[in-house]
């Protein structure tokens, strides 16, 4: 009987937890402010971009309306693939700070007239301020072009308490 009444009390544990996560939906058009880019110089097309990209948040959750900075590395090796990663500072409108850590994969894959990229990876976010302290959180993410040197990042997941 002690046995059953703790497996109770842990799904009634997961269920509450669950609920007090807050999801998470945003999309963000993100313009490079500085970059650089290192070419290997071994013949082959493998650079890194290391990139500070900024734009405004929209969509649904904690993270929507703030202030978006990039702090990436792009490692990539056309035509196989990439690694890009980075952090993003979410500052909202009352300036508390969220830091999001990503990690993503990129892809070629053939396109109608040249390979196509696909950036698919996951956040998380790491630490913050105000309504971001003592938080967790963590999600998928995408990168796709947006015209130009611009990219939208599309984040969607869960923001919740620190265990």
């Amino acid at each position: 009987m002690p046995f059953t009444k703790f497996l109770g009390a842990a799904g009634l544990m997961l269920i509450s937890s669950a609920a007090l996560a807050a999801p998470i939906s945003v999309t963000t058009v993100l313009d490079p402010q500085e970059q650089m880019r290192f070419e290997m110089g071994d013949g082959t097309p493998h650079f890194v971009l290391a990139v500070r990209r900024e734009g405004v948040s929209e969509g649904e959750g904690a993270l929507a309306g703030a202030k978006v900075t990039e702090f990436g590395w792009h490692d990539i090796m056309p035509p196989m693939g990439g690694d890009p990663r980075g952090y993003l500072r979410f500052e909202a409108e009352n300036g508390d700070v969220a830091i999001v850590k990503f990690t993503v994969r990129a892809v070629f894959m053939k396109g109608a007239d040249k390979p196509e990229l696909h950036d698919d990876g996951f956040w998380e976010l790491v630490s913050g301020t105000g309504q971001f302290e003592g938080k967790r959180g963590v999600g998928a993410l995408k990168i796709e072009p947006a015209g130009g040197p611009k990219r939208l990042f599309s984040l969607v997941g869960e923001i919740g308490d620190k265990p």
